[in-house]
């Protein structure tokens, strides 16, 4: 005999579709699990190869030169907010000696103009930011383009079925990024 319950939760619209829904993932389930077993015998003959490409970002011939070449362009600028940097500082620590003697307007005016000093430094700092990532973004782009083909040719040669670019953990067997950069750099 059913209890209360039992009969009242079998008679619901739902408990079809739960039934259904069950079958259904136990189907999904099997079917994981035979492909599962069918996986390995698939794998040995399946040749994978890793590229780690921030590595070739930042260790590859045309990487390194071309953050040189971008360092040295955006030298000048650089230089420039590291010096309107410092006269801010200064005149912030003068302000702070003199904060005490000045009138309400001279301290008024003062901290004005040193609020403006520090909006405009902020602004030129930002745009020196926008400026150096869309230039660094520029010169790696083609970076990127080569080493893609690098990968894709030495995907041909050495009959690579899948090449994976960065992942979060990779046994260093697979890592072809050696390969890469010193074909990069030829």
């Amino acid at each position: 005999m059913m209890s209360d319950f039992a009969l009242k939760s079998s008679n619901t619209p739902g408990a079809k579709r739960r039934g259904k829904l069950g079958g259904s993932i136990a189907l999904v389930g099997a079917l994981i699990l035979g492909s599962a077993a069918a996986l390995p015998a698939q794998a040995q003959n399946t040749k994978i190869g890793f590229v780690n490409t921030e590595r070739i970002l930042r260790e590859s011939g045309p990487a390194k030169t071309a953050q040189s070449k971008i360092e040295a362009e955006f030298k000048k600028r650089d230089d420039e907010l590291q010096r309107l940097n410092n006269s801010l500082r200064s005149q912030a620590e003068k302000f702070d000696k003199d904060a005490p003697v000045l009138s309400e307007s001279d301290r008024v005016k003062r901290q004005r103009d040193l609020s403006n000093l520090d909006t405009d430094l902020q602004r030129k700092r930002r745009e020196f930011q926008e400026d150096f990532n869309r230039r660094r973004n520029e010169e790696f782009s083609g970076i990127v383009t080569k080493a893609n083909e690098a990968i894709k040719r030495i995907a041909e040669q050495e009959s690579y079925d899948l090449i994976i670019q960065d992942a979060v953990t990779v046994n260093p067997r697979i890592d072809i990024t050696d390969k890469v950069i010193q074909s990069l750099g030829k």
